[in-house]
């Protein structure tokens, strides 16, 4: 994964952190939680979960230094930073017991989520919870339209599986927090329909998402190479014929909640 923009990606942050409030709506809120936010970007939302859920202390992981340095600069009592990955931490059985397990568009990052799963409610106290958001957008213009450009012979070769999802169906997570005998969950699938300004829009909103790790494997002139070839390739799938009108966005993703 290449190096992470916080101000590209804030660039829609009202867009973005509506996901993380339907989320924490799932939380059941507990006298004195321990939480542990994981892929937690910038810090800003970590802080507005510590608070809302008045919790003891919460911990907010990234694996990003850019992240973790806009993270640390906005200190809120209760509230520390960690760079580190998301599966240092879920293979760390040795490691403290959280009542809460949060994580807000990271996981999908990450392959073999029956097994990362597994690994994250071993993290869990006896009545811990587990929360997570995933995007679940894969088969949407925005990325699509990243792949068909990644299969042409010009990128072929630098760009091999620069993103292949981990995400499971909907009804696969459901059959699987059981498996790990959860007593309660939830898992929803909740369309969020953004419309943008322009579509010139919808090739900045994925310069701060789906667009990360292609750049990590392009140099300079490459991806402004790849990155025109995405925004006709966007613009055709969009329908998108003019720079001057407003484009719907539509964003699918899932919403997982599950209690011991």
């Amino acid at each position: 994964m290449g190096a992470w923009n916080p101000q590209q990606y804030l660039r829609f942050r009202r867009e973005r952190a509506q996901p993380f409030y339907d989320l924490l709506d799932l939380v059941a809120r507990r006298q004195r939680m321990r939480v542990v936010d994981l892929g937690c970007g910038t810090g800003a939302l970590t802080c507005v979960l510590h608070e809302r859920l008045g919790a003891a202390r919460t911990t907010g992981i990234d694996s990003s230094e850019d992240m973790m340095r806009s993270a640390r600069a906005m200190p809120v009592a209760g509230v520390t930073f960690e760079q580190g990955g998301i599966e240092e931490f879920a293979a760390d059985a040795e490691g403290e017991a959280f009542d809460l397990v949060f994580s807000n568009a990271a996981l999908h990052w990450l392959p073999d989520h029956p097994r990362l799963f597994e690994q994250l409610a071993g993290r869990l106290s006896d009545e811990g919870q587990l929360a997570v958001q995933v995007p679940d957008n894969f088969d949407y213009h925005s990325h699509t339209a990243a792949r068909a450009v990644a299969e042409r012979p010009a990128f072929r070769d630098h760009l091999e599986r620069a993103h292949a999802p981990g995400v499971l169906r909907a009804e696969q997570y459901a059959e699987l927090l059981h498996r790990l005998g959860f007593r309660s969950q939830t898992v929803r699938l909740a369309v969020y329909p953004h419309v943008l300004p322009t579509r010139r829009h919808a090739v900045e909103w994925a310069r701060g998402s789906i667009l990360t790790p292609y750049r990590a494997r392009l140099t300079d002139d490459e991806y402004a190479a790849f990155e025109d070839a995405y925004a006709e390739e966007l613009f055709g799938r969009l329908g998108a014929d003019r720079d001057d009108e407003p484009v719907f966005f539509p964003y699918r993703r899932l919403l997982i909640a599950a209690r011991r």
